[in-house]
């Protein structure tokens, strides 16, 4: 198999994928790496077809990534193609054309995530990441959030998109009230909260089915976001840091749900 180059039009199609507009329009993405190569190929959607529509990578990739490839639905790249398909700065070779994956939220979760105005698609995807780690059940991506479909979200979750639903709610408010409607007490993580982590009355709560709710890396939660779950938490600070970064913060909460879960 001759591999294509950078002018070949499936290869200008794919690249197209980068764009937001062009993903939702097509209703496909690219994940680019052999963590999210391998979590797609091992993903079925609900309406029986396989996620992965084509899997591009370079002859010296294919080789190297012979047996996660198996059967897959393969295409030769030069470096030079495979450098647009790909974003990132040192192309690992492989990049798969998949269809959005439209998994269908838990009936009755037990821990839920809620992110409202998450931007940076490291911090969106490191958190997802974690609530997959954390035996979360799902993940809503709520507000003026960043696309899960953002190819540096993808890679910054290392195949945890595939593993959980990730959700998308324009509306933040209707995202807190959906899991309030399901059960689930909303916990706000807010540096200003009533209850603080590691105390009685912070695991009394993580006892119940929860959703976590977290704001902006730079501006945390609005107050109206905020007033509308049941308790706002804090984390306590026990040096001379100002605070968390979004992701640690995430880390730490849903550990902590997990621990009590485990103790329940």
């Amino acid at each position: 198999m001759i591999p294509l180059t950078a002018g070949n039009t499936r290869v200008k199609e794919a690249r197209k994928l980068h764009r937001r507009s062009v993903r939702t329009e097509r209703r496909c993405f690219l994940a680019d790496g052999p963590k999210a190569v391998e979590g797609a190929l091992g993903t079925v959607l609900a309406s029986g077809q396989d996620c992965v529509v084509e899997v591009f990578a370079t002859p010296a990739a294919a080789s190297e990534y012979a047996d996660l490839l198996g059967a897959a639905p393969l295409t030769l790249v030069d470096d030079r193609a495979m450098s647009g398909l790909s974003d990132s700065v040192s192309p690992a070779g492989l990049v798969a054309v998949c269809r959005f994956l439209d998994a269908p939220q838990p009936t009755a979760p037990r821990l839920l995530t809620i992110c409202a105005d998450v931007r940076d698609p490291g911090n969106a995807g490191t958190v997802i990441r974690t609530t997959d780690a954390a035996g979360g059940d799902a993940v809503v991506l709520a507000g003026d959030s960043v696309d899960p479909y953002n190819p540096k979200t993808i890679r910054a979750t290392v195949g945890s998109l595939f593993h959980l639903p990730v959700g998308v709610e324009r509306d933040a408010a209707a995202a807190v009230r959906a899991a309030q409607a399901a059960g689930l007490t909303v916990l706000a993580a807010d540096g200003a909260g009533e209850v603080e982590l590691f105390t009685p009355a912070a695991d009394e709560l993580l006892a119940r089915p929860t959703a976590w709710l977290f704001g902006n890396e730079a501006w945390g939660l609005p107050d109206e976001l905020a007033a509308l779950a049941d308790h706002r938490v804090r984390i306590p600070i026990l040096g001379a840091a100002e605070s968390l970064n979004l992701a640690t913060a995430a880390a730490v909460c849903l550990y902590a749900s997990a621990r009590a879960m485990m103790n329940g």
